[in-house]
C-alpha cells in the first residue's frame, strides 16, 4: 500500500554460515555499456551520456536526468524524463551502482537515498557503491503523473461519501469519483498515463544500467520495488547481476488476494499492537485483546456513520480512521503514538488522526501536497492489475475480506470501482516470474509485515529459479537495516562479495 515508513527497529541477530557459491560479478561503473543485444532504435536511450552535476542537489550529492521513451514499442512516439542522485562510494572504487526503490508504487527514489541516505543503505554499502535513487516513471521528480489541484485532493481523499456502505448510492459515488479522477489524470498527464505500467518501468531501469556504464543491475528494491526488480529480472534474467527484494511481493497474486492478504497483515499487526499495548501503563485498552479488537471495530462503524468534526473543516470517516490505523502499524517504534491517537478519538479528538492520514497521503499542515504519490499510486495499479466491478462479485469478496479481518477487512472492500473506471485498462496478465537464467537473487520477508506478508516472500522465493529467502523473525514493514545484524550482514555480504546464504538464516 505504501512504500517504508521512517524509523528504524531496533532489533538484532546473527548469521548462519555461507557456503562458496557466488552470484553474478558485475563490471564495475567504469566499463562501457552492454548495448550489443539493444535494437537499433533503442540504442540513442541505451548510449546516452548522464550529466551529473552537484548545483541544484543535495549536498554530498549528484543529479542527473534521463531520458526514455513513452513508449518502448514505439520509441519515436515521445519521450519522458527520469531523475536521478548519486551518492559516491565512499571508498573511491564502486563496485558498481546500485539502484534503489522504495516501494509504493509511487514511491520516490530520488527522496530516498537524497534525504535518508543512512535508512536506505547501511555503512558497508555506501562505502562500494555508487547508491543511485531514481524516480520511476510517472513518479515524483521524473515526468509526473499529474491529475488533481491541492483542494481537489482533498475531496477525493477526506470527503465522506453518501450512502451506507456497500449500497448502490455508495458504489454510484464512488464510482463518479473514479470516473472524475481518471478523467482529471487523462487530461493533465496525457499520452504517458498509459505507459506507467511496470513493465515500461524495467524498461527504463534497463536502460539507466547501461546508462551509469555497468554491464549488469545492483538493486536493492522494498516492497512493490520487489515487484518492479522482480519484473526486472523476467524481462533482463542475462543482465542480472545482484538483486535484493525485501519486503517481497507475490506476481503471481491477483488484486483481490493482494487486499485479502493485506487486510490480514494490517489486522495481525493491530493485534500484535494490542498485545503490546495492554502490557504498558498508558494503553487506551483493557480487558482481553479480543474485546479490544471488538472496541476499535465498533470506533470504526461510529467514525463512518457519524463522522467527527475536524478543526480545520475536514470530518474523521471510517475510511480516514482506518489510514490513521494503518500507518503507524509499518514501524514498531511508532506504536505508543497509535495509543495517543485512539486515545484522543475516543474522546472525540481528531489532530492525531489527520496527522496520521495526512503523513500516509503526503499532505502537509498547510493542505499541500509534497509529492504526486497517491496519483502515482493509482495509475500504476491500476495498469498493473485485472479489475472487476461487478456489484455481486464485490458483495461476495467484501464478505470474504471481513471475514479473513473481522475489524478492518469491511474497510478494504469494493476497491474495484475506481481501476474498473481507470482510462486505460492493464495489457499484462499477472503470473508467477521465474527469472529463468538470473544469477541467484535474495528474497526478505519478515514474518508479521503487514503491508507484504510473508507468505509472499515465500512464494516468490519458491517461483525463482535461484531465488533466496531470508526470513526476518520480526514485526513491521521490510527487514534490511532496520536493527537485525544477521539480515544485514546477509545482504551486505551478498550484494558486495556476492556471497548466496548456503540456507536461511532465519534471523531475528
Amino acid at each position: 500500500m505504501a512504500g517504508l515508513a521512517v524509523a528504524a527497529l531496533t532489533l538484532s541477530g546473527c548469521v548462519t554460515a555461507f557456503l562458496p557459491p557466488k552470484a553474478a560479478e558485475p563490471t564495475s561503473s567504469s566499463s562501457s555499456p552492454a548495448t550489443s543485444d539493444v535494437a537499433a532504435e533503442l540504442k540513442p536511450f541505451y548510449e546516452q551520456k548522464l550529466d551529473w552535476k552537484t548545483s541544484g542537489c543535495a549536498d554530498g550529492f549528484e543529479c542527473a536526468t534521463a531520458k526514455a521513451p513513452i513508449d518502448w514499442d514505439n520509441p519515436s512516439d515521445g519521450e519522458l524524463s527520469l531523475a536521478l542522485v548519486r551518492h559516491q562510494a565512499t571508498n573511491g572504487k564502486p563496485i558498481g551502482s546500485l539502484f534503489m526503490n522504495p516501494g509504493g508504487p509511487g514511491g520516490s527514489g530520488y527522496s530516498l537515498v537524497a534525504d535518508s541516505l543512512d535508512f536506505a543503505v547501511d555503512k558497508d554499502l555506501q562505502e562500494n557503491f555508487d547508491v543511485v535513487g531514481f524516480d520511476p516513471r510517472g513518479v515524483g521528480k521524473s515526468t509526473p503523473v499529474t491529475c488533481l489541484t491541492d483542494s481537489e485532493m482533498d475531496a477525493y481523499l477526506y470527503d465522506v461519501t453518501p450512502g451506507k456502505r456497500g449500497s448502490d448510492e455508495w458504489i454510484a459515488a464512488n464510482e463518479k469519483a473514479a470516473k472524475e479522477f481518471g478523467d482529471a489524470c487523462a487530461e493533465e498527464t496525457g499520452k504517458m498515463l498509459e505507459f506507467v505500467d511496470t513493465q515500461s518501468a524495467a524498461k527504463d531501469l534497463d536502460m539507466l544500467r547501461a546508462a551509469v556504464g555497468d554491464k549488469q543491475l545492483y538493486y536493492l528494491g522494498y516492497s512493490y520495488g520487489t515487484f518492479l526488480g522482480a519484473t526486472y529480472a523476467e524481462l533482463f534474467p542475462k543482465n542480472v547481476g545482484r538483486l535484493v527484494l525485501d519486503g517481497a511481493i507475490d506476481p503471481s497474486t491477483s488484486n483481490f488476494e493482494v487486499v485479502k492478504e493485506q487486510a490480514k497483515g494490517f489486522e495481525s499487526a493491530l493485534q500484535a499492537y494490542l498485545e503490546d499495548c495492554m502490557t504498558g501503563k498508558d494503553c487506551p485498552f483493557s480487558g482481553s485483546v479480543d474485546s479490544a479488537m471488538t472496541e476499535i471495530k465498533t470506533l470504526l462503524d461510529e467514525v463512518d456513520a457519524n463522522p467527527i468534526p475536524g478543526d480545520d473543516g475536514r470530518e474523521l470517516s471510517g475510511n480516514t480512521l482506518l489510514t490513521a490505523i494503518i500507518y503507524p502499524l509499518y514501524q514498531v517504534d511508532a506504536w505508543p503514538y497509535l495509543s495517543k491517537m485512539f486515545d484522543e478519538v475516543m474522546q472525540g479528538g481528531t489532530d492525531i488522526a489527520f496527522q496520521f492520514a495526512d503523513g500516509y497521503n503526503g499532505r502537509s499542515e498547510s493542505g499541500k501536497y509534497a509529492d504526486n504519490q497517491t496519483e502515482a499510486f493509482n495509475a500504476i495499479n491500476c495498469l498493473d492489475y485485472s479489475y472487476d466491478d461487478d456489484k455481486t462479485k464485490m458483495a461476495d469478496e467484501a464478505k470474504q475480506l471481513e471475514e479473513a479481518a473481522p475489524v478492518i477487512g469491511e474497510y478494504m472492500a469494493y476497491g474495484d470501482t475506481f481501476c474498473a473506471n481507470w482510462p486505460y485498462q492493464t495489457r499484462t496478465e499477472r503470473g508467477e516470474i521465474h527469472a529463468k537464467g538470473a544469477a541467484p537473487i535474495l528474497v526478505i520477508g519478515t514474518t508479521n509485515d503487514p503491508a507484504t506478508p510473508y507468505v509472499w516472500a515465500q512464494n516468490l522465493a519458491e517461483q525463482l529459479d535461484k531465488g533466496q529467502l531470508i526470513t526476518y523473525k520480526g514485526e513491521g514493514h521490510t527487514g534490511y537495516n532496520k536493527g537485525s545484524d544477521c539480515v544485514n550482514q546477509a545482504v551486505d555480504q551478498y550484494l558486495i562479495d556476492g556471497t548466496v546464504p548456503s540456507k536461511d538464516p532465519m534471523c531475528s
